[in-house]
């Protein structure tokens, strides 16, 4: 097998990790979670994106399969604990009113 091809196959197994990493980290339940994931792996594979060293990728793809399993794992745990859907991915609209410094959501339906 030619150099030129297991680099190919190389780019096309770390493609593939960076979408498993991202289509796993669109499961978590809570939007920052979900966001920090997403994230995450863009930094990382952005920072080790001109690594040319064959060991040291193979180390890094060794690294991201790990967190792709600890990320499966997170995310199943994270479906137990569904919170209300925050304003910003588009819950519900409503008006805080009250007094002093107290604030009491109403929603408006």
């Amino acid at each position: 097998m030619s150099m030129t091809a297991l680099k190919g196959d190389t780019a096309f197994q770390a493609r593939s990790l960076f979408r498993s990493l991202l289509r796993q980290s669109s499961q978590f339940a809570a939007y920052n979670f979900r966001e920090y994931a997403k994230r995450r792996t863009r930094d990382a594979f952005q920072e080790h994106r001109a690594e040319t060293d064959e060991g040291k990728v193979q180390e890094l793809m060794q690294k991201g399969l790990k967190e792709l399993q600890a990320l499966k794992r997170q995310t199943v745990v994270s479906q137990f604990f569904q919170l209300d859907r925050l304003v910003v991915e588009g819950g519900k609209s409503g008006k805080q009113t009250g007094e002093r410094n107290d604030i009491i959501r109403q929603t408006t339906e």
